[in-house]
Formats: C-alpha cells, structure tokens, sequence
C-alpha cells in the first residue's frame, strides 16, 4: 500500500492553488468578508483574502510547486511506471530545425531537470508483483507510450518479462474478456512464404532474436516485451467490475454511467439575482460617442488620442483628437458620397460596411471606425486575410456574406498586402462575397464641402458595429451592439474604472474587438484619453515593451492579458529602470480563467519591489453577447484584499461549489473577477434546459439584464432568441423579471459580497460521463508537468470529440524542436497521470505535432476549432501520439458470458416450439447422364476422348499480348501424356503409387505432366514454382511440399530446372535434399510400353497442397471416386459440353482452379481458354478482351483478378467501348497481336462470371465490378461466387441455371452472439451478406454447433457441415493426429441424423430459405458463408470476424489501401497499409481506434502502420492474417510506426 500511494501521490501533483493563499488557509481571516454566510456546508473553509504584507513567499509560486514535484518525483526515482513505448521508423523521427521560431515567453533558459530513463527499475517492480498478484493495477495509472532502444544489447522492458515468465509460465490473462480458457495449445503450422506475385510483393522476413511466451508463441523479445507490457497494465480493469446482468441476444445495449450516489449534490438555498451599482448621472457626459468625439475634437483638437509603435517601440504616429475628428468626417463623405453614383450610391446608412486593418495600424482602424459612426454606417471589424486558406478565413466570409456586407475599408499598406491575381486584382477569398476594397488614407479621399456636416444624434436604437465571434464549432457569429447599449457600456466602465480626462492607458489587446476595442478605442474617446497601443509584432520581439511604455508615459491604465504578465516575467531579467508606482489599475482581460491567477500571482511577486500595488491588477468578466459582466475596482483601500476561493474539482465537476483546502492536490484556486458592472443585474442558472435559478452553491451560467449589452445575432433569429432573450425562472417556476436576459457564455457563481467567480467557459465545457470538465483547467494542469520544457506555453489545444456516444478529450500540443523521443513521452506519460489523478478522467488521445504547425489565430493564438477539424479529417500529422481508449471508454456493452450448455432435446424441442427449421440443404442429384460419366477414372475418360474426338482441341494458352501461344486437342494431350509416363518409368524410376511435384508455371506442360502421372500410376502434386526475383522467400516453400508429400522426383522445365540449380538456390536450400528433377522440355519418343489401369475408385488420385487463409499447409487427399463425382457435379451445375469454351483466370495449383485448370476440360469436353493471371500485371484488360472476343459465355476469375482490372481498367472503360481498333486508343497497358482488330469490349455475352474463393463473398468488389462494367454489357446478375475448402473444393457454385444470388441483410450485433437475425437494408449495425452461389449437385449441408456438434435452426450461425461424394479423403501427413483427421473428414451428429458421415469446413455460416425457386419448382435455400471459425475471434465474449473489423478500417483513413487484424492474448492487432507519405502514419492511429470503437465496440490494442504490400495475401487473393501475426511477433515487419494503445 506505500508503494501505491507514493506512485498516487507523486504522478498527481498540482499547480492550481497559490502559495499566499495555502499559507493564509491555516491561519482563518479576519476582515470584511469573515461575518458573510459560507456557500459550502458549515465544516467547510471559507473564501480567503490575500494578505499584503508579512506573509508572502518572494518567489513566485510556480518555482515552489516545480520544487516540490521534483522532490517528490526524486524520492521516488526507483519506482517509476513505465509501459511500452511505440516503435517508430528512423526516417519518420522529426528533424526539426533548432532554430524554430519560438513564441515569446518560452523560457529556453529554464534550468534542464534530471530526466528519469523509462526503462527503470519499477518497472521490473511492477511487473513482477502484478505477475505474482500482489500489485492491484487500479493504481497504474500511467498510460504512456515508453520507447524501446532497439540498438540496446537488453532492454529493462524485455528483463521484467523474463523476470516475470520465471515466476509464472502461464499466458497472459484475457484482459478484454470472460473467456475462462485464456491459453491454448498453437498446432504446428507450416508457412507458406510465398502468398502470390499479384499485385503486390511480399516483405522480405529476415531473422530476429526469438523467445518463448508462456503460451508457447515465438515472439521477438522486443515486441513481446511491449506487448506484455501491456498486457500487465491492463489484467485488471481500472473501471470497477461489472453488475451481474443478463444478457438478450439480440439486444447489445452500451452501459449507462449509472449517477453516483455519493456525488456531492448542492445544499444552499436558491440564489437571488445580483445588482451592480446604479449607473450614476453625470452632467458632462455626452449624449453619443460622436459627439464625445466632436467635444474633444474642437476643444481639444491638439490632445493625443492614440500613439502607435514599430516594431521598435517607437512612436510611429500620434493621433490627435483633432485629427480624428478632421478625418473622420471626411471619411464619413467619401463612404457615403463617392462609392458609387449619386443617384445608386454602394453605401447608405445603415448599411454593413467591414474593416480590415492589421493589428499594427491601430490609426487607420480608429478613423475608419468612426467614420462608419459619423456615417450612420454599422462597422463590421475582421482580420485580415493573409491567404485563400487562412484558418477561419471562410467562416469570416460567410459572416460578411450575411450581413449583406460589399464594401472593405482597409489600409494602404494593408491593401498593398493582400494576395493579388495575376491581373493586380484582389481575388475573392473562398466563402466571401464579392467586395470593393476602399482604401481610407486622406491622400485618396476627397475633401468635403464647406456646407457638409455628418448629423450627430443622440444614442439610440440603432446598429452602432458588428463585433465577431467564433463559436466552439469553428462558425462565426456576428453580435450587434445598438448606439444606447454602446454609449451605456461606455459609461458603465468609466465608473467602474473611474476613467478621467487625460489620462493615459497602455493597450496590448487586440483594439479591434473585446477588452481592447471597449477600453482602447470607444470608452478613452467617451473620456479623452490618450492611448498608448502596443502591437503584438512588438510583444514578439520584446515582450517587456508594455512595461516599458508604463515607466515611459507613466500611465495611470494598462489592458494586458495573462499571458502578457507571463511573457514579462520571463523577460525581465535585471531590468533597474522599471517603476509601475504611475499605474492605479493593471486590467487583465482574461480574468475569468481560473489559471490567469498564476500570472497575476507571479507577477505581483516579482514587480511588487518595482512600484506595483496590490490592489491594482483588476481581473474582469467579459462575453461578445453581454460585453462587460463583471470587474474588479481599483481602490485606494488596501485593507480589503480581493477575494479568492480554493474548490474541490470533484465537486466543481458535478456543478458544485465545495471549498477545499490547498494541502489537497485536486484543487482549483480562483480569484474573483469583481462586481457586477453598474446597472447590470446578473444572475445565475442551469447550463441545460429551462433557465433556472441556481442554488449559492452550485455552477451555472450567468446571465446579464442591461441595457449595456449585444442585443442579437445578426441575422440568426432563432440562436438570437435562446442567448438575448431568456426569462429565468425561480424553483416555484415564476420569473425573477419582466426583462430578457442575455446569456454570458461563462460559467461561474456568486460569493459573498456579491463578488463574481468565473470558474469556466461553456464553450470550453466538457461533459464526461456526466461531469463537467473545463478545458482551461485541463490545459492548466498539462502546463504544471514540467512547463514549457517539451511543449510551447501558448500551444496547447483541449477538446472533445463524440466517441462511442460519450465525450472524449483529446490534447494536442507543439512540441518543441530539441525534445528527444524519450523525453516527450516521458511528459506525455505525466500529463496523463496528472489529468487522471487532478481531473478524475481519462485522455482518450494526446498528440505532439512539430512546432508551428498548429493553425493560428492572427495574435498568434492556436484556432482551437482548425485544430480539432484537422483531427477528425486526420490531418493533423503529428510527431507523437499516445491513444488511452481502455481508461477512458468505460461505457462499452457488457460482455457476453457463455450460458450453460442446452441438451439436446431442449434445442429441437425449442425449434419446433419456435417454428424454426433445421438448418440443412441439398444439391439435386447426381445422375449419369452421357457416354464419359461410365469411367470411373479420369485417365480412361483421357483415352476415350482421345480415340472418339481426336481433334477436339480441349485447352488453348493466351500469351500477355492476347494470342494463343499454344493448344492442346485431345489426341495431342494423350500423346504428350504418354511421353511424360515413359520418361517417369525409364528416366525416374518411380513405381505404382510414388509421388510426383509437378514445379511449373501455368500453362500446357502442367496439363500434360499431370495426366503423365495419372497413366504412370503416380500421384501428382502441383506445385507453384518459385519467383526468380524473390527465391530466398519462395524456393522453401517449394522444398517444404515436396518433403511433406514425400515427392519421389520433381518434374518442371528447362528454366525452373536451371533456377533450381543457381547459386541463390543453393544459398538458400541444401540441393543435396532434393529428389531427381526430371526436365520435361525434351520428352523421349517412344510411348510406356503400358498405360496404367486403376482398379479402385477409392485410390489416391492426386494431393492437392494449399495454404489456407489462417496460414496452414495441408495436403488434402483426392480418390479417383472424388475426382469422377466432382467434375460430374460441375459439369451439371455448368452445363458444360464439347461445344461450349470457357475462360479461366485462376491460379492452376490448388483447390477449384486447379480442377477448372486440369480436370474438367478432359471429363466434359468443353473447351478452355487459359489466361494465367501473373500476364494481368503487364496487360489488365486481357481476361476482358479474351472473354470479349471469343465471345465466352462463361468464365472463372479469383478476386485478385477482379480487384486488378477493377483498378486497372477504372478509366479506360470509355476507351474500351470504341470501336476502332485498340492499338489506337493509347493505351499503355493493353498489348494485343490477334485481339487487335477488336470492335471493341463487348461483355453482353457473359452469362457466368464466378469469382472462386475460400473466403465470404467480397460484396464491395464485386458490385465495383458489376458497375464498373456494366457499360460494356455486363449483367450484373451475371457476377457471382463460388465456394470451398479444403476439405471439399466447391461446395457452391452459381452454375448457369437457378435463381440469382441472394442478399441479406443481417443484425451485425446478433452476428456476434452466433444468432442471424435479417434487417432491412440502411439499419443500424446491417451488415450486406452475397450468397455463395447454388449448391452443387451431389452435395448436402447442414448447420451444426462447433462446440457441441449438434445441428443448429436457421437463424442461428454455425458451422458448415458437408457430405458429399467429391469429399477430400482426409490430410496426408504432418498435419496433425489421426484424431483431428478424423474430426475433420469424419464427424457426426451428436443427434438426430447420427449415421451421416459429414466434413467440417471449418467455415461459419448459416442458411436461409429464400423466396426464389430452383429449377425443379422447389423453394430455394441459399448458403451465406461469413467467415472462417479459426479466424474468428473471441473477445469480450462475443464472436468477431476479421473482415468486418477490416472494412471499417479502410473507411478511417483515405491514405488506407490495404489492413488486417488479428488477436493477440486477447488484444486486437491492427496492420495498416498506408499510401501516402510516412509523416501521415500516426494521423491513422487514432482514426483506426475511433472506427472500430463506434462500429464494433472493441478497444484496438496495437496499431500497426506498414508500407503498401506488407499485408500477406495467397494466390486466391485471401488474406494470410496469421502469417502477418508471427511476421509482427518476430518483428519482420519493418513498420513505419507501431502504436500500443493503453
């Protein structure tokens, strides 16, 4: 437990509360404000006043909170958390120049702390006490990503695994799960390296240092190490354990965060609204602000008004009253006289005019603002465009598109400074309106007339600007602010900051709206006084220059923000010549952030010895739509310190005020923000629904009743109505007042005294869970992990983004150029920890992109609503990415516990109850029908054909050019055929029954070696010869089949005789081991002296070798008696006749293409055209115009062929339609010699286009397919699948006759609690399932339960049962025991029909009759096939098939081509293949988490990001998922990043 508490303790430091005030907590206080009633319960503390003398710590607090968590932090050194760090290519490492532009205030002199190494010893700590259950992980709470040296000879995190595997030899636990078998026994699997030369090429798997999990997987010590890591961090869930529950199938419901009971609740009475001061009446006050400009003006014109500065802190111009009023009125003429025509002129009064001025040229903007007023024109102040694509930029313009707005009045600088098109004129910026930029300066106005005068009326009613504001979502609104609400303000704020005549102020905000248009520009004409305005390109280069004017025009006011205190705190240094004794009131504009107490603290502290007086820093309150809510008063009377209150950030969280004390670490300090501005009445109510009363101790939004407000959102009545025009309501449901409120935007309360606490923004708001979390706040507590040493102060972006039906914060931050790798995710770590031990929620992503490249706001603040686009577009292309979706998604559906087993009764009994059928179905029948269907072997048909058609040519080979290279009658065929059995027996020897590896490329010579073999007696095997650009890779899968067949010899060609022979042969197999190969180009002459006759059906015709989609190896055995039935049954569900000529585009070497390929041409008679699909590479369209041209009604493809015409012919289907000839079409890819004369592509005869696959149905690319070829005559009916395994080769097959494919749409939440339940197209979680074609003649399936082996209703998913006469015999050799043979060849009902002998398929699936009928009237059952039982994977519970995870994968991220999954101990592995540049890898991480979070409710726990062709994939264009596991656990993959999601 000490061990716990001292990690707790020392990840959960917190820099909120202030040093003056935690030293005051223990003392009490007396003053003015010790007899006011508390807002909390009577225990509680009460809000402090700050002493001004005795008591104060010199130093300002921030050195003394750094102090304590580097010395708790050191004592604690030893016993660190660390977890695994993602690896991360060299190449995509960001090289950042070190001479990065640095925003001001960044303290690049900061002393560099002791930085502790990840890797520590805690970690073997912590590991080993969690292997040995002695450690609860609740208290881990460190989420962080801990990068792995790769170059180091043994990391830390690879010895705590050690460590813990010799304690503990289990496998790691299921974390994700209630799964009670969590470690299972891995078959021996042979691999297949080479998975297929189409489209893409396969890595290259080097060797890596191997170790042994404890469930017996060869892992590499790296990546195992991180894995287990984070496995270790997440055996048991931070969350507290589920409820027990019951479970409905079909129903799969997220968890309802269900309220603590224990949460605090309010328990004040209600509160009553506050009122300011009275407006006071005073007799000189004008009746406008242009006649406050007039006043002045003619008395005294000579007064300064505004000084600007350059970039040097010079003054650049003086603005005189006079001259303010002189231009001014003649800017008003020109606006209203000299834009367009005297009888159309472009303005007229009331008319929106916008200004755009940079933020150096305050002069100009003052003149054009009051221009506009003198004009009676409503200014609409924006900033300046510096390109097409500024951030924010659009919304502006649809702001000014609103408003009506065509005509800009801007500078001529500024002017000179806009883009321009190649013509010199201003182009239209995108979203804007079309505008006319009118240059103000006086050299280009014309003077008024002597008569001319601008009527002065007195404040009304009227528009007087538009002051913009950007919303939380990025969109702008404009707020209109009458003339009376204008001057009203104006006067308000001379009161409360008792403004005088002459006096000077010290602008550093922005004067073009907010805090610096109210002060800088309105309310110091309304009191003549003289402005000072300090541009933020001077703040760049010298952030002490506003102090600097202070001591220079000793000025009586400065407006700053926080972060300008912080800028000259940094910069001060030793400066001497600085005296703040002139200023009477320091305005800190942004106030009402609770973490601006730091900045204030800090630099009264430090410049208290300089001059500067307590009372003067006066934080205020202020909202575009209510203008100025509160402010404090700069009193002579330094005996009444401000208020300040210390508040319990749990209680803040459910919207209630507790007062804590500061020795606690989750804290909030907040300082108040003054009074209620004079003759404002504010109060306070519910952020959420009916405005009503909040109680005095709970948060809500204050609301303003004043004349001296926004009255609206041009142009927006509805938004207008719910902000301007709310009536709050008491808890009796009475209004409190018969005048509109305006909505503030800020969240807060009211404390005793009737001072104002803001404690947040509703923009800023975040609901989590229920809880309120504020995302200053959470900035704030980011900032107080070693601020400013690896991010940027000012470049830190908060925000929530909607996953899973719940909020999730996500934080992104510069980084800054000279932080390593290590060290940044050593601070990532800590700011998670502190967010989670402070905030009590979890980070759902935290991101570090390179410096300066988060979009900015003009003032160079970071546009919050850019960046959270750029996230969601996954645009944001960060260096650094830490996901923690296993802490923070805590509202996933429960998981699925298995029920007790149902006997067997109970499940027939059930289906006959519920009307359910047994789910089982039928080919028709086979019958022998013609002459050939008498042999019983398929070398007998051979002879046959060959006596009674001798010249019937049976296959014809294309070249890539699309001309036969070669055919093959059937009288050529049995000659070759006989040469090939002679030199088998004289040349090799073989006897009856040896085995035969037929290595050659698809073609003519693999036909006639095959049927060699069969008149020799032998048993041949097809082989795929090896890549002579990859041999390294694919010759030892060559040598490993024809050792596991025990091949007697190897029959191939002159060149793969050769190759086989080279000396990259001989490096990379022993050639000794090897059989006699036997060169089949040069045959002998003579024949066998006989042709062997077979005697039993039941012998061993041929081995038919694959890999299978989960990786494995395995020889099935074919009978001759299975060979006979299959082809019969594809010769009835074809239709196949001598007369008829069929295409084929597969691959010759296994399954369903190898009996198109080789066996039914000879048993039917048909005629063959084969197209080897490695000639598509070079030529796409050459299955086409094959198919095309020779006018084919039939034709075979897999889905690599599809998916490459699909994306090779996608823009040429126009060019293929001409009908001239193709040579003059241009195009690249399409090399024809025959085909050339061609009309053009024709598919209209196409009746049958059966895409042959082991796999569900690929419906994306098929209807891509269909509607992508649909113009050239291509039925879309015509495109369908067929279906086998290994243990049967075709169990469905579309056929030519019969109904057309079928599909379903199906409940994927049913799906994976193995229950089929059809929705209508467009529901919810629908997932689109394709038939699998017709069922083939002969063949019979049944449903049945994997587990219990008992048959299933239809609407229940099972597994696929087959029995069928062309089932394979069983595996030969190595596969396993004879008891898994037998399972799989052999099984039985365990009741029912027990007698049957069926084959399971190992595939999922169900059946489902359908409304369409067969051929012979009856109703007709389709088989849809979703997924193989050994690729499906078990968690949370629950049943979850690859490919549905995979295709809401690709839909993340445009720059995804290709992805695959897998589990690894119960965690979901995710490989990406990304197109694009390497700096895009980390944008897909958590783009890949959120999608397969919302669609699939699963926690992705690794990401891994590949180059393109890195994803194993077998000659059927199928997936090789558990060959890319152990290529990823043995670290082969050579990733560009791997992310460990915590």
């Amino acid at each position: 437990m000490y061990l716990c508490t001292c990690v707790y303790v020392c990840v959960s430091l917190y820099m909120y509360a202030s040093v003056a005030a935690c030293l005051l907590a223990s003392v009490g206080m007396e003053g003015p404000m010790s007899h006011r009633a508390p807002l909390g319960p009577p225990s509680a503390a009460r809000f402090h006043r700050r002493r001004t003398s005795g008591t104060r710590d010199e130093r300002y607090r921030s050195d003394v909170h750094t102090e304590a968590v580097q010395a708790v932090l050191a004592r604690h050194v030893e016993r660190k958390v660390a977890v695994p760090m993602p690896s991360k290519r060299r190449s995509l490492v960001v090289q950042t120049s070190m001479d990065a532009y640095t925003p001001p205030g960044d303290d690049t002199q900061t002393e560099t702390h002791t930085c502790i190494c990840p890797p520590c010893i805690f970690l073997i700590v912590i590991t080993c006490l969690i292997a040995r259950g002695l450690y609860n992980t609740r208290h881990l709470t460190n989420r962080a990503v801990i990068k792995v040296n790769s170059e180091s000879p043994l990391s830390v995190s690879a010895l705590s695994l050690s460590i813990c595997l010799a304690e503990n030899h289990s496998a790691p636990p299921d974390v994700t799960g209630y799964s009670s078998d969590s470690s299972h026994s891995h078959t021996e699997r042979h691999h297949m390296a080479n998975m297929g030369t189409i489209a893409r090429n396969t890595q290259k798997y080097g060797n890596a240092e191997r170790m042994e999990t404890g469930d017996g997987v060869p892992v590499s010590s790296r990546v195992s190490a991180k894995i287990q890591q984070l496995v270790n961090t997440l055996k048991q869930p931070r969350r507290p354990p589920l409820r027990e529950f019951f479970v409905d199938d079909f129903d799969e419901l997220l968890e309802v965060q269900q309220p603590d009971p224990n949460q605090p609740r309010p328990e004040g009475a209600e509160m009553m609204p506050v009122r300011g001061e009275p407006l006071g009446v005073v007799t000189n006050w004008p009746p406008s602000l242009e006649a406050a400009l007039q006043r002045w003006g003619t008395i005294s014109p000579k007064a300064p008004c505004l000084t600007s500065l350059d970039t040097a802190g010079k003054p650049l111009y003086v603005l005189t009253y006079g001259k303010l009023w002189s231009r001014s009125i003649k800017l008003a003429y020109n606006i209203l006289h000299k834009l367009g025509s005297k009888q159309e002129p472009m303005v007229r009064p009331g008319d929106r005019v916008a200004l755009v001025f940079p933020n150096n040229d305050p002069v100009a903007f003052m003149v054009a603002f009051y221009g506009c007023l003198l004009a009676e024109v409503v200014p609409v102040p924006i900033e300046v465009p510096l390109s097409r694509k500024d951030a924010g930029s659009q919304q502006i313009g649809f702001l000014l598109g609103s408003c009506g707005v065509t005509v800009a009045l801007t500078s001529d600088a500024c002017h000179k400074g806009l883009p321009k098109s190649a013509t010199g004129e201003i182009p239209q910026f995108k979203g804007w309106p079309k505008l006319l930029w009118f240059v103000t300066e006086s050299k280009h106005l014309s003077k008024p007339p002597r008569d001319w005068f601008p009527h002065i009326k007195d404040a009304n009613n009227d528009t007087a600007y538009i002051e913009y504001k950007t919303c939380k979502d990025g969109s702008v609104l404009g707020v209109t602010v009458t003339r009376i609400a204008l001057l009203t303000h104006c006067q308000a704020l001379t009161q409360s900051c008792s403004y005088t005549e002459a006096e000077t102020i010290v602008n550093v905000l922005d004067f073009k709206k907010d805090v610096g248009l109210w002060h800088g520009i309105l309310t110091s004409v309304m009191n003549m006084m003289h402005v000072i305005s300090v541009p933020y390109s001077l703040m760049k280069v010298n952030p002490l220059s506003w102090i600097q004017k202070v001591c220079q025009y000793k000025a009586k006011v400065a407006c700053v923000k926080s972060r300008d205190m912080h800028w000259a705190l940094v910069a001060h240094k030793d400066q001497k010549d600085i005296n703040l004794s002139s200023l009477r009131m320091l305005l800190v504009a942004d106030g009402s952030n609770p973490w601006s107490i730091s900045s204030c603290d800090a630099f009264l502290n430090v410049f208290q010895t300089k001059g500067l007086r307590t009372e003067v820093i006066c934080p205020c309150a202020s909202s575009p739509e209510a203008l100025t809510v509160a402010i404090r008063r700069p009193v002579e009377d330094s005996s009444q310190p401000p208020g300040r209150g210390v508040l319990s950030m749990q209680g803040l969280s459910y919207g209630v005020v507790r007062v804590d004390t500061e020795e606690r670490l989750s804290v909030l300090t907040v300082q108040d923000v003054g009074t209620v501005t004079p003759g404002g009445l504010v109060c306070v109510v519910k952020p959420e629904g009916v405005p009503q009363l909040c109680q005095t101790d709970e948060i809500g939004e204050l609301c303003v009743c004043s004349i001296a407000t926004g009255t609206s959102y041009y142009g927006l009545t509805g938004m207008t109505k719910n902000t301007f025009e709310v009536y709050p309501v008491s808890s009796s449901g009475g209004l409190i007042s018969e005048y509109a409120f305006v909505r503030t935007g800020l969240l807060g309360f009211i404390g005793p005294g009737g001072l104002v606490f803001i404690t947040g923004k509703m923009d800023g708001l975040i609901m989590v869970s229920g809880r309120r979390h504020n995302a200053d706040d959470i900035v704030a507590t980011a900032l107080a992990v070693e601020p400013m040493k690896f991010v940027y102060r000012g470049r830190i972006a908060v925000f929530s983004v909607t996953v899973l039906r719940d909020e999730r914060i996500v934080v992104v931050a510069e980084q800054r150029p000279d932080s390593t790798e290590e060290d940044s995710f050593q601070w990532m770590s800590r700011v998670l920890q502190a967010i989670d031990s402070i905030h009590g929620v979890g980070v759902f992503c935290l991101a570090l992109v390179p410096a300066n490249t988060l979009p900015k706001t003009p003032l160079g603040g970071i546009h919050l609503s850019e960046i959270k686009q750029l996230y969601l577009e996954g645009g944001l292309h960060p260096c650094n990415v830490l996901m923690c979706p296993h802490t923070c998604v805590t509202n996933l559906p429960k998981p699925r516990q298995k029920q007790p087993e149902i006997g067997p009764a109970s499940v027939m009994v059930g289906n006959l109850v519920s009307g359910k059928r047994i789910a089982q179905a039928s080919g028709r029948d086979l019958g022998q029908t013609d002459d050939n269907d008498q042999f019983l072997f398929l070398s007998e048909v051979l002879q046959w054909r060959a006596q009674t058609t001798p010249d019937h040519i049976l296959y014809t080979l294309l070249s890539s050019r699309g001309a036969v290279s070669s055919s093959l009658t059937c009288l050529q065929l049995h000659k070759r055929a006989e040469r090939v059995a002679a030199l088998l027996m004289e040349r090799g020897g073989l006897q009856e029954g040896d085995h035969v590896a037929l290595v050659y490329p698809p073609g003519i010579d693999l036909i006639a070696a095959f049927y060699g073999c069969l008149y020799a007696g032998c048993v041949p095997i097809t082989v795929r010869p090896p890549h002579p650009q990859n041999i390294s890779t694919t010759l030892p899968t060559v040598k490993m089949i024809v050792e596991v067949s025990h091949s007697a010899c190897v029959m191939t060609t002159a060149v793969i005789c050769k190759l086989l022979r080279s000396k990259e042969a001989m490096a990379t197999v022993d050639i000794r081991n090897w059989p006699p190969v036997l060169d089949t180009d040069d045959l002998p002459k003579k024949k066998p002296p006989a042709l062997y006759k077979p005697t039993n059906p039941d012998g061993l015709a041929y081995l038919d070798f694959s890999v299978s989609t989960t990786g494995m190896l395995a020889g099935v055995q074919m009978s001759h008696n299975a060979v006979a039935a299959f082809c019969r049954s594809v010769k009835l569900q074809c239709e196949l006749y001598p007369s008829r000529e069929v295409a084929i585009c597969l691959d010759p070497y296994c399954g369903l293409g190898f009996v198109l390929w080789c066996l039914c041409s000879v048993y039917s008679g048909h005629q063959s055209i084969l197209i080897p699909p490695v000639e598509l590479e070079s030529n796409p369209a050459l299955w086409l115009l094959a198919v095309s041209q020779l006018r084919v009604r039939d034709t075979f493809c897999s889905y690599s062929v599809m998916e490459l015409c699909t994306k090779g012919l996608g823009l040429q289907t126009e060019a293929l339609k001409v009908s001239t000839t193709l040579y003059s079409l241009g195009l690249d890819v399409i090399f024809l010699s025959s085909l050339s004369q061609a009309r053009g592509l024709d598919l209209s005869r196409v009746r049958a286009c059966v895409v042959v696959a082991e796999e569900r149905p690929r419906m994306a690319l098929t209807h891509s397919f269909s509607k992508l070829f649909k113009d050239l005559g291509l039925h879309p009916r015509s495109v369908s699948t067929a279906f086998g395994c290994r243990v049967n080769l075709a169990i469905c097959l579309q056929g030519t006759s019969g109904p057309d494919p079928t599909t379903v749409y199906v409940d994927m939440r049913a799906l994976r609690h193995d229950r089929v339940r059809l929705v209508e197209r467009g529901s919810p979680h629908s997932l689109p399932l394709m038939e699998s074609g017709k069922i083939l003649p002969g063949v019979r399936i049944i449903i049945a339960n994997p587990e219990t082996k008992g048959p299933l209703g239809d609407s229940h998913l099972g597994e696929i049962w087959v029995h069928s006469a062309h089932n394979g015999s069983g595996y030969y050799s190595g596969y396993g025991e004879e008891v898994l043979q037998s399972d799989h060849f052999n099984s039985r009902l365990s009741f029912g029909d027990t007698q049957t002998v069926w084959a399971r398929t190992g595939y999922l699936g169900f059946l489902r009759r359908t409304e369409l009928t067969d051929a012979n009237g009856e109703r007709h059952d389709a088989l849809f096939v979703v997924g193989a039982l050994e690729e499906a994977m078990e968690l949370r519970g629950m049943r979850y098939h690859p490919i549905d995870i995979e295709t809401s994968v690709i839909r993340a991220h445009k720059s995804i081509v290709e992805c695959a999954v897998f589990p690894w101990t119960n965690l979901l592995v995710v490989v990406v293949e990304l197109e694009g540049s390497e700096q895009e890898a980390l944008d897909l991480v958590p783009m890949v988490t959120k999608a397969v979070l919302e669609e699939h409710y699963l926690i992705v726990g690794v990401v891994v990001v590949t180059d393109i062709g890195v994803i194993p994939i077998n000659s059927r264009g199928e997936k090789q998922r558990m060959h890319l596991r152990d290529g990823f656990l043995q670290d082969q993959l050579d990733p560009i990043y791997v992310a460990y999601n915590m």
